[in-house]
């Protein structure tokens, strides 16, 4: 009898690993704070839950997910809404779509220092803004700047590289940067700038209607497969809401695979991230995951400023939540 039901245990116990459905997760960065609510799902148990087995992929960008889940290379990735828009424009008909927000407030922003007289927006003026040109915040900066009354004329952009950004802020060497709010802050703090001098507009803060990043699917392998889709991001939901509760123990879970990360600066570093770009009054009273349409509507509007559609877009056509928990 004791054999008949070892041979049964792993019978099951081979089944079940035969049953999960593996999933490559293309995220739009390197393994860092924010990341550790998808490795905390893993390690949680949340998608083994949904009976998946998910492999998460660094990223080079906001825009690096958008072709590699349109191209079924990846069939689920996380990436930049409003690229997602334009690319969509660019390419009618592309097999991608959005089905969960989680920077319901993008992390777009400007980081200046006090000590050089950049603290609100109407003080770019008059100085040397460094740029990474394929910075999603950079493309995102003109309708910022018309939402606060800039003269863009008046603001001396200077082309940097992305490891160039922060040191030269910190060398004094521009005046202000653009980038993501939580990465640019504690970037500059490890180069020893003082966090007293620093000074952070968040774009959302300051006129800025647009969404940040969400989860992106490949739309023919979410039509051949929705209840995959649907447990997948009930999955995250369950990391996030966990990371939520226990940032530094969700970090660790983040360390295990990217060992040469700081355990107390990507805990700050996740921690910046929920509090200004994923539980903001509107998830805290509506949940994560959805859009209101009128605020989008205003950031179609806002899109439009800079960039000219080849017709008009329609909100179904790049975001759908009928595969939210």
């Amino acid at each position: 009898m004791k054999i008949f039901l070892i041979f049964i245990t792993s019978v099951l116990l081979s089944f079940n690993s035969f049953a999960n459905t593996k999933i490559s997760f293309a995220l739009d960065w390197k393994f860092e704070g924010p990341s550790a609510p998808y490795f905390y799902a893993i390690d949680k148990g949340h998608f083994g839950e949904e009976n998946l087995e998910v492999e998460i992929s660094a990223g080079k960008g906001s825009l690096d997910a958008i072709p590699k889940v349109a191209t079924g290379a990846f069939p689920i990735g996380f990436a930049d809404i409003n690229s997602l828009i334009k690319f969509l424009d660019q390419n009618p008909g592309a097999p991608v779509m959005a089905v969960m927000m989680v920077y319901d407030k993008p992390p777009f922003a400007i980081a200046g220092r006090k000590s050089l007289g950049v603290t609100t927006p109407s003080d770019l003026e008059g100085k040397i803004l460094g740029a990474p040109p394929p910075d999603g915040a950079w493309a995102q900066f003109p309708p910022f700047a018309s939402a606060n009354n800039i003269n863009v004329d008046n603001i001396t952009v200077e082309p940097v590289g992305f490891p160039t950004r922060e040191p030269m802020l910190a060398e004094k060497n521009v005046d202000a940067i653009t980038g993501f709010s939580f990465s640019m802050y504690l970037n500059l703090v490890r180069l020893g700038v003082p966090e007293d001098d620093i000074s952070i507009m968040l774009m959302a803060n300051y006129g800025l209607e647009l969404y940040g990043n969400a989860i992106i699917v490949n739309t023919d392998y979410a039509d051949a497969n929705p209840e995959i889709v649907k447990g997948f991001l009930k999955a995250v939901s369950k990391g996030w809401a966990d990371a939520m509760k226990n940032p530094e123990d969700a970090v660790k879970s983040m360390v295990e695979r990217n060992p040469a990360a700081d355990l107390a600066l990507e805990t700050r570093r996740l921690i910046l991230a929920i509090e200004g770009n994923v539980n903001t009054d509107y998830v805290k009273e509506n949940g994560m995951g959805n859009i209101d349409i009128a605020r989008m509507e205003k950031a179609l509007g806002q899109l439009a400023e800079t960039y000219e559609f080849s017709s008009d877009p329609e909100i179904s056509s790049f975001f759908t939540d009928k595969y939210l928990p």
